[in-house]
């Protein structure tokens, strides 16, 4: 029997620059000025020549701006 409790983890997931650019409607220049100026989450080097925004970081800010703008 298993505890109704117990979370299966999920696995995490990564944003590649061109998904971010589609999803925020932004172009790569801004998200890049956003993470040099500290109001985005900074990517994770995936390897050598892959970098990509962790989805539940991204997914954070994006909320945080919905809820600074009804303030």
């Amino acid at each position: 029997m298993t505890n109704a409790t117990q979370h299966t983890p999920h696995p995490v997931q990564f944003y590649r620059l061109p998904q971010l650019k589609a999803k925020l409607k932004v172009s790569g220049s801004s998200i890049w000025a956003w993470v040099k100026a500290g109001k985005f989450p900074k990517p994770i080097k995936l390897s050598e020549n892959c970098t990509a925004w962790n989805a539940e970081d991204v997914e954070a800010w994006a909320q945080s701006r919905i809820a600074a703008s009804q303030k």
